[in-house]
C-alpha cells in the first residue's frame, strides 16, 4: 500500500531519491544536464512529499514560492519499476492540496521533452503548456505548464 508523507528536504528518503532522479536525467539527457543540474537545487524547502510504499521511500515531490502567488513543482520523482500505478498522480495531487492550504493560486512546472510520462502526467493533472519561464525560457528540450489552483473556503 502507497502512503503519502509531508516532510522537508532535510528528509534523507528525499535526498535518496532526488539522487536516483539525478541519474535518470543525466541518462535522459546527457548532453545538457550539466546546465539543468544548476537549476534543481533544493534547499531550505519545508514542503515536501514522499511516497512509500510499505517503509521503503519510491517517489517524491516537492514545491517553492514562485512569482506572485503561485509555487514551482520542482524534483517530482517516481522509480522505475513503479511507474504507471498512479504514485505521481497522488505525489502531484497531494503537492497542489498543500499548496491551496498555504493559500497559492496557481502551480508551474518545468519537464523536459525526453519525458513523455511526466508530459502526459501533467496534462492528465490539468496542467496546461505555457510559455517557458527563465531559467527555462532558452532551453530547447523544456516544457512549462500551469495550473490555477481552486481555493476551497475554510469550513465553518
Amino acid at each position: 500500500m502507497i502512503t503519502l508523507r509531508r516532510t522537508t528536504c532535510d528528509s534523507d528518503d528525499f535526498q535518496h531519491l532526488v539522487q536516483q532522479l539525478d541519474r535518470d536525467l543525466w541518462a535522459r539527457y546527457p548532453q545538457e544536464q550539466h546546465i539543468y543540474q544548476g537549476f534543481n537545487k533544493i534547499t531550505g524547502i519545508d514542503t515536501v512529499v514522499i511516497a512509500y510504499d510499505g517503509y521503503t521511500p519510491v517517489g517524491c515531490g516537492c514545491f517553492k514560492p514562485f512569482g506572485e502567488g503561485g509555487v514551482e513543482v520542482k524534483r517530482m520523482y517516481v522509480q522505475p519499476a513503479l511507474r504507471g500505478k498512479g504514485i505521481a498522480y497522488s505525489i502531484l495531487k497531494e503537492l497542489e492540496q498543500w499548496a491551496g492550504e498555504l493559500g497559492y493560486s496557481f502551480v508551474v512546472l518545468e519537464t523536459g521533452t525526453g519525458q513523455p510520462e511526466a508530459i502526459g502526467l501533467y496534462r492528465k493533472c490539468g496542467y496546461a503548456v505555457a510559455e517557458n519561464y527563465p531559467p527555462y525560457d532558452r532551453m530547447p528540450s523544456s516544457v512549462c505548464f500551469r495550473k490555477e489552483l481552486v481555493l476551497k473556503a475554510p469550513q465553518p
